[in-house]
């Protein structure tokens, strides 16, 4: 995994602050979230050996998402410690009707470069898979992918958040391109309409991607390969919450095709696993471990 990690910190108020108000909360939250984060620990639950390449602050909150990375068995050999800018963090407020406001300081993760990941050449050229997401600069994303075309590993980039103009390098050297309906409509420039979710799909193959999976959150996803085209559904599921939801997908998605699992059963399972993390609160903390599995899920 190559991408961002971060402290989320989840005040729950009674309404949106207005502009220069302080409120006081009813209640408070800290957790570890960050795209490159969740999905390496929601492989790591499955069983998968994960090598992490991050960049966290030598601060308080780095110590804690450290000390999570390796209780979870993430290889931590290629996490960064930089003495000059802080952790990345997410303030969040949140009201009553679940309605937010974010702020998003990357922090350290801003500072990953391309020498960061050429240091972890072995570690993706020894992997089955690599997964990239967009929370880190955008050349460093990049790079990772060229080094695991390079090595012919397989890559999959979850392009979130999704950036316009992306590079056509982006599509070209990404073996599975798995961005959800926000995402592709930015990055299409057009409203993805009900019924054409296969025709975004290809249009994301004619840019270069080898694979789509385009997730359609409580609707499955769709699947568009050389040799395949057609709509996976999700199984229904009364929700909870749904944060990190994408991101326990790609980390499962990665794990069952590392195993060997054909992109359509790694899809199906990704979806159940999915499935089952918004009927629990919170984002890593919604992640199950294999343990919690059905036995058919994970054999």
């Amino acid at each position: 995994m190559v991408g961002a990690a971060l402290i989320d910190l989840i005040s729950y108020v009674p309404r949106l602050p207005r502009r220069g108000e302080t409120l006081h909360g009813t209640d408070f939250q800290m957790g570890f979230g960050g795209k490159g984060a969740n999905q390496a620990v929601m492989a790591a639950r499955l069983g998968a050996d994960v090598t992490l390449v991050t960049r966290l602050g030598r601060d308080t909150f780095g110590d804690g998402m450290l000390e999570s990375f390796r209780s979870a068995g993430i290889d931590t050999a290629h996490i960064g410690l930089d003495e000059s800018a802080p952790s990345g963090v997410a303030p969040i407020a949140v009201d009553p009707d679940g309605h937010n406001a974010i702020v998003i300081v990357t922090g350290a993760n801003a500072r990953m470069t391309v020498e960061d990941v050429e240091a972890a050449r072995g570690a993706i050229s020894g992997a089955d898979v690599l997964v990239c997401q967009l929370e880190i600069p955008l050349e460093v994303t990049l790079a990772a992918l060229r080094i695991a075309h390079e090595e012919s590993t397989l890559a999959i980039l979850n392009p979130a958040p999704a950036v316009p103009g992306l590079p056509p390098a982006a599509y070209g050297w990404a073996d599975v391109f798995c961005p959800n309906e926000s995402e592709a409509e930015l990055l299409l420039g057009h409203a993805v309409e009900p019924g054409t979710e296969l025709d975004a799909a290809r249009a994301f193959r004619n840019r270069g991607a080898r694979a789509v999976i385009l997730t359609l959150g409580d609707r499955g996803c769709v699947i568009a390969t050389a040799g395949e085209e057609r709509h996976v559904p999700a199984e229904p599921v009364e929700a909870v919450d749904t944060t990190g939801a994408g991101d326990a997908f790609v980390g499962t998605l990665a794990y069952f095709l590392a195993a060997g699992k054909s992109p359509a059963e790694a899809v199906t399972r990704a979806n159940r696993v999915a499935g089952i993390s918004v009927q629990r609160r919170g984002t890593q903390t919604s992640f199950p471990s294999a343990g919690e599995l059905p036995p058919d899920l994970v054999a």
